[in-house]
């Protein structure tokens, strides 16, 4: 079988990407494959291209609706018409159609939570899938333990679908995160293909400032100095919907913000703005950006710090994905320090919601208790709806709810057990916060400090980071107009070159005739 026929003839490419082939040959033998390839490096083409040779169908499981939604518009712009999207967004007459049909497709795209619907479960279950496929498997490890838990129920789907072969895919992972995807995935000694997570056309800068004032100041400057589209990453709704209507009545171009207090509709009209250059910037949450496939986002700025190397290199990774240059901007103040501990807080349940929950769903035996409940359930004790999650994922673990009901269960043994387990959570999550917050305080070469945490090395880049003497010139507006001009003229040159080149070559033609 020639994989480079199928590659030019489906994809229209000539040669595969760094990873791509040995990873779909692993695939094609049937083998678990855990596969990290840097953003922007066609992680898609790994499950895509093995339908095209025999592996089908294919089930892919996305985390977010965009994500979906774009690859299933990316297939059918290329002539598949047997893809489709499952979701908690399609209506109940949709869905039902879909079901009815579900064996004509050869690409199923599904989301972790549409699995837990017992009648898209059963359906599932009647189809004999080649391949399953994880797609951003990060968010098993980093989203699975507390925000959205039921991606660690992903391994069990797999053995009730008759445990088809796995294919795990990611852009960033440490040693201790691939490990933990693995293990939560029941992977069957995997094939693994791990790739350095630098992208060396993305510059890195850390501007250390005094206040939130000066940060808001450096936005501005940035936003309009800069060449765009760009990406401007910040902790909450409000500052997002602040800064974009400050922007945009400074001038700047269009800008929205985007977040998850948007409805559906909202949120995927500003993806498909942004996607076809009608935006100039998006102040966003860590809402926005996966999955996202835009080539020519030039600049992405951190406003507020995330928690983690992970989703740092995942948020400036959607700069430059058509491999030209780009730059990552983080600011930072002595203030951020306490923003993430703050989240950590809020996302985990403390020792008095735990002990209050369970004392009170001690008292219920033989009640219905569902993840639904939040309202009921989770408000009254002050449980964010993602420390809700939490506390529910461990009822379901320790055997106290089992197909949401609650069964009887020793109430002091539950607590300790509970409480452990909560506690050692919030410390990790606390030591990856110190381990990021210890980089933007070193002083020497970002991006060496960055890749020491994947077990990398650097090469020597120029331009690297502000450590290594970046200057900001060569990313201004100013300096993009002048090299698109003289792109435009050395086009013009090529062209006039090759136009005078055939009429040489019919001049000569007609004197030898």
């Amino acid at each position: 079988m020639d994989l480079t026929e199928i590659l030019y003839q489906r994809f229209g490419y000539r040669n595969f990407r760094t990873g791509q082939e040995q990873i779909i040959e692993d695939v094609l033998e049937g083998r678990d494959v855990f596969a990290m390839l840097p953003t922007g490096a066609g992680k898609s083409m790994c499950y895509q291209l093995p339908v095209y040779a025999g592996a089908s169908p294919v089930l892919i499981v996305s985390p977010l609706v965009s994500l979906m939604e774009d690859q299933v518009q990316q297939l059918k712009s290329s002539g598949e018409k047997r893809v489709v999207a499952l979701n908690s967004f399609q209506d109940f007459e949709m869905r039902r159609s879909t079901l009815r049909n579900l064996s004509e497709y050869v690409f199923i795209y599904v989301s972790p939570e549409i699995l837990q619907n017992k009648i898209v479960k059963e359906t599932l279950k009647k189809i004999r899938f080649q391949l399953m496929v994880i797609d951003e498997a990060h968010c098993i490890s980093q989203w699975g333990h507390d925000f959205r838990t039921d991606y660690l129920k992903l391994g069990d789907i797999r053995e009730e679908l008759g445990r088809p072969p796995l294919l795990a895919l990611t852009a960033t992972a440490t040693a201790e995160i691939r490990e933990d995807i693995i293990s939560q995935l029941h992977m069957s000694n995997p094939s693994c293909h791990v790739y350095s997570v630098d992208r060396p056309n993305i510059a890195i800068k850390l501007e250390k400032l005094n206040s939130i004032e000066e940060k808001v100041k450096a936005i501005h400057h940035y936003a309009n100095r800069l060449q765009g589209p760009g990406i401007i990453y910040f902790s909450s709704r409000s500052w997002a919907d602040k800064m974009a209507k400050e922007l945009e009545s400074c001038g700047v171009g269009r800008v929205a913000s985007y977040h998850a207090g948007l409805d559906q509709e909202d949120r995927l009209l500003i993806q498909q703005q942004f996607l076809n250059d009608e935006l100039s910037v998006v102040c966003s949450t860590n809402a926005f950006g996966m999955g996202i496939n835009k080539r020519n986002i030039r600049y992405v700025i951190h406003f507020h710090p995330p928690s983690t190397f992970e989703s740092y290199l995942q948020e400036i990774g959607r700069a430059g994905r058509d491999e030209k240059r780009g730059i990552a901007i983080h600011l930072y103040t002595a203030e951020d320090e306490f923003l993430p501990l703050s989240f950590i807080e809020s996302e985990l349940p403390n020792h008095n919601q735990i002990s209050r929950l369970m004392n009170n769903v001690s008292t219920r035996i033989g009640k219905r208790l569902t993840q639904k409940q939040y309202e009921s359930e989770g408000v009254p004790l002050g449980l964010t709806e993602t420390a809700w999650r939490y506390i529910y994922h461990k009822l379901e673990v320790h055997g106290i709810v089992q197909n949401d009901v609650i069964m009887n269960f020793q109430l002091d043994d539950k607590i300790s057990r509970i409480l452990d387990e909560t506690e050692r959570r919030k410390n990790e999550k606390i030591v990856k916060w110190v381990r990021f917050k210890s980089w933007l305080e070193e002083d020497r070469c970002r991006r060496k400090g960055l890749l020491e945490q994947f077990g990398e090395l650097p090469v020597t880049i120029d331009p690297c980071c502000d450590y290594c003497g970046l200057t900001l010139k060569r990313y201004d507006k100013i300096t993009a107009k002048e090299e698109k001009q003289v792109e435009g003229i050395i086009d013009w040159k090529d062209e006039l070159s090759r136009m005078l080149g055939v009429q040489k070559e019919e001049n000569s033609e007609k004197s030898t005739g």
